[in-house]
């Protein structure tokens, strides 16, 4: 059986070719051999802060940047050129963890000083920050240590992958594609108009019933209060990711009932 490219979910009602990788919409279902064979999944840990957790999991949704993906030099550097371009001071990579994970508008927002936040210089700097990533978002951008891994694994076990993020959604599949060619995510989902950002639900909600797996059968895994929240907010087990771009104590003030230090801590909260 060929490996099949993920489901991109968006409005859209004919198939665009994206670095050469075919991209489909709306979302499809996509069969995984490797779900006939399923290999036996590890016992879970008991943590402090893992109470209620109800096993077992057979999916997992992943945000992008930050979780899956370590971007924030590019995304750094893509906004640091569009203020630099317009005289506006830059900022340190500090700065871009606590500003991105809101989508591009906000990190626009919280990059220009109050003065500038006017109406016609934000739409100008988001379509600079748009074309300047453009040209860079494969620069620095890599894998996080141990990810590739865990999704081979993953899919081994016939676990059912997604991804959500507040990048736009063409972006999103562009990234997933290129960055993990190998990987069995079943859909893959990113911002468009018709859909509020996380926290809100409706994205991660809308996964759930496309695939037919209701929320409790989720982990949602994830690096930013936004994250957490979009977890809560859809009934999904909020786990955090410490190596992303917030730290543990704003991942559990926000809904994270487990935070995970490495990638492979994933495997034992699976059931």
């Amino acid at each position: 059986m060929s490996r099949q490219r993920p489901a991109c979910s968006a409005n859209y009602s004919k198939a665009r070719t994206i670095s050469r990788m075919r991209i489909y919409y709306p979302p499809m279902r996509f069969s995984i051999e490797s779900q006939q064979h399923r290999h036996p999944l590890c016992q879970s840990r008991k943590t402090t802060h893992d109470q209620g957790h109800t096993m077992p999991k057979r999916a997992i949704m992943f945000d992008l940047d930050g979780t899956l993906l370590d971007t924030l030099a590019d995304l750094g550097d893509a906004m640091n050129h569009t203020l630099r371009t317009q005289g506006f001071p830059t900022h340190d990579y500090a700065f871009y963890k606590k500003a991105v994970g809101d989508g591009a508008p906000e990190l626009v927002s919280r990059s220009l000083p109050p003065e500038a936040r006017r109406r016609d210089v934000l739409m100008a700097s988001l379509i600079r920050l748009r074309d300047t990533y453009e040209t860079c978002w494969t620069c620095k951008t890599k894998p996080y240590a141990g990810i590739p891994a865990l999704l081979a694994e993953l899919g081994l076990r016939g676990i059912t992958l997604a991804v959500l993020s507040n990048k736009p959604h063409p972006k999103t599949c562009e990234c997933v594609n290129h960055f993990f060619p190998e990987a069995h995510f079943t859909l893959v989902r990113g911002a468009t108009p018709d859909v509020p950002l996380k926290p809100d639900a409706q994205g991660a909600t809308t996964i759930c019933s496309t695939l037919g797996i209701p929320p409790e059968d989720w982990l949602y895994v994830g690096d930013t209060n936004t994250d957490m929240q979009t977890a809560v907010n859809a009934n999904l087990f909020a786990v955090g990711a410490s190596w992303g771009f917030r730290d543990r104590e704003e991942l559990l003030d926000h809904g994270a009932r487990i935070v995970i230090d490495t990638p492979e801590q994933l495997l034992p909260l699976l059931g």
